[in-house]
């Protein structure tokens, strides 16, 4: 076997191996170039090349986020790296273990006019969990240091960075190990939750209303089960999000389609005595204003590594994971019979009920497009989705339970959302449905460049002309400035399909979707698109005329 003849290069690959790296994402480049002998070189490790540093780090992070295990990325010296920083950030806002390992000049070589050259220590500092800056010629405190680094990703799920010098020449390799012994790795034990909770069971057992809010979550059927236990209690009323993965006709699914129409007086009864929140990032805007202006006495979150005081209530923050806590707590509450679930549940079918109505005679608009997509959906696919109007479009409706959900909703940006997809996919057995906008979709366009997407992969490109969300939201319009919110276009993705060798279909009306839909699906030799042409005038009219009919 060829192996680098940098030390430091041969130590990380090393760790990694011990760690039981499975996926590295190599960006091409020069300096990086021990680190791609390593890896390239090591048959357990399976290796990718793709070359925008931007589309590799967002598809190491749906890579991490399937796999629910570290991705490295690996890149050169200079700019290239500061091109991962949009998934760095998604990956410390969505608890996602990404390993950055970037290729750098020896010291003596920073700020001295040496070209590809710029500041990379500490250069993630505020959205990673650790930085490991490592040395030229220390080979015990760097075994240390890269240890540390990476066991930390894996206990703590989120970024870290490990920034490697190299001198030059770079290509070298050499048949011989540098290491006497193999480096061990450092144990991650499993914290159990001891904390006594006899005085938050009190609060709850003796509390009429409590609610349960559950923001992004990663599907988990033992979850499933605690809670289908818990909403057999009448005082507890349970919202869900699309990205929560939890279903059951007893929990409110859609909560901007519930709470959108709601009165003050509403609000109060809404009120609970207790919140309980699980997961990560709540979507809905409309649930954070309320509970921020109508607050629980009480409000407890429930996570093993962040306290996110969402509601400006935060009083206890139990620090370990769902099942955890309510394999400690389930077994000790009292049920209650009032009528503060029945209420709301009744409210969810008249809620139903004027949807469904509305959406039988609606004009073709997003809001139609989302009500025939999301009902067209294969069963048991992984479906990802776009951010900004393509995630909240698809909260109006109650998404088929057998459908993983996911969204890069750590930082909600657009900007990489096609290539966590691509990610996602390629290591998801099932078929992978994403939905896109089309800022979104152009703007990551770099993606279709990636050689990894499978022939089953399948995207759904809603092109309302750009930016439609600024046409809804309060502010946009009452300036003299919309075109710079809502970047108007007239573009579409024919020719990046045919580029990219992917299978390009279009409708632009009701009865052109239908039909491309019933075949879309099916497995072929290469992946496809649909681009969805709907009108930009009439959409956010269509939206406003359906939270009007609720």
């Amino acid at each position: 076997m060829m192996y680098s003849n940098k030390e430091l290069a041969q130590l990380i690959v090393e760790y990694c191996f011990v760690y039981e790296i499975e996926h590295v994402v190599i960006s091409p480049g020069s300096r990086n170039a021990p680190l791609t002998i390593g890896f390239t070189n090591y048959p357990k490790v399976k290796t990718y090349s793709i070359v925008d540093e931007r589309c590799a780090a967002f598809f190491a992070l749906g890579l991490a986020q399937q796999t629910q295990k570290p991705t490295v990325i690996v890149c050169t010296s200079g700019s290239a790296l500061l091109n991962y920083y949009p998934a760095i950030a998604e990956a410390f806002y969505s608890d996602i273990p990404l390993i950055v390992i970037s290729a750098d000049r020896p010291k003596h070589l920073i700020d001295i006019g040496d070209g590809q050259t710029i500041r990379q220590e500490n250069v993630f500092c505020n959205h990673t969990l650790f930085n490991a800056n490592l040395e030229y010629r220390n080979k015990g405190e760097n075994s240390e240091i890269i240890s540390t680094a990476i066991s930390l990703a894996i206990s703590d799920k989120g970024p870290i960075h490990i920034n490697v010098p190299f001198d030059e020449p770079l290509y070298e390799v050499t048949e011989n190990l540098f290491f006497e012994k193999k480096v061990k790795q450092k144990v991650v034990s499993r914290v159990d939750f001891n904390e006594n909770i006899d005085e938050f069971l009190s609060i709850w057992n003796n509390s009429g209303k409590k609610l349960v809010l559950i923001g992004t979550h990663f599907p988990n059927e033992i979850l499933k089960s605690q809670l289908t236990q818990l909403v057999k209690d009448e005082s507890v009323l349970i919202l869900t999000e699309t990205t929560s993965n939890v279903h059951h006709q007893s929990f409110i699914n859609s909560i901007d389609k519930f709470i959108f129409p709601l009165k003050d007086e509403d609000l109060k009864y809404l009120q609970p005595d207790v919140l309980l929140t699980l997961g990560g990032m709540v979507v809905s805007k409309k649930i954070k204003q309320i509970l921020r202006k109508n607050q629980p006495l009480h409000h407890w979150h429930v996570d093993s590594k962040k306290d996110l005081d969402t509601f400006f209530r935060l009083s206890k923050h139990f620090k370990t994971s769902p099942n955890q806590f309510f394999d400690k707590f389930l077994s000790k509450i009292k049920i209650k019979k009032n009528g503060y679930q029945k209420v709301w549940l009744e409210l969810k079918k008249i809620r139903n009920d004027h949807h469904n109505h509305f959406l039988v005679n609606a004009e073709f608009s997003d809001l139609k497009v989302f009500d025939i997509i999301l009902k067209s959906i294969p069963d048991n696919c992984q479906l990802q989705l776009g951010n900004s109007s393509v995630i909240r479009y698809t909260q109006l409706f109650d998404v088929n339970p057998s459908l993983d959900v996911f969204c890069n909703r750590g930082t909600s940006g657009i900007d990489g959302s096609t290539s966590t997809a691509i990610g996602a996919a390629y290591v998801e057995k099932e078929q992978t449905i994403f939905i896109s906008g089309d800022i979104s979709f152009f703007y990551d366009s770099n993606a279709l460049w990636i050689n990894y997407i499978k022939s089953d992969f399948r995207i759904i490109l809603i092109n309302n002309g750009g930016g439609g969300i600024f046409r809804f939201i309060p502010g946009p319009d009452t300036t003299d400035s919309l075109e710079y919110f809502e970047t108007p276009h007239n573009l579409n993705a024919k020719l990046l399909c045919e580029m990219y060798s992917i299978d390009h279909y279009s409708a632009c009306d009701e009865k052109e979707l239908k039909e491309q839909l019933k075949s879309f699906y099916q497995i072929d030799k290469k992946p496809k698109l649909l681009e969805i042409f709907t009108p930009n005038k009439i959409n956010d009219k269509v939206l406003k005329n359906y939270f009007n009919a609720l």
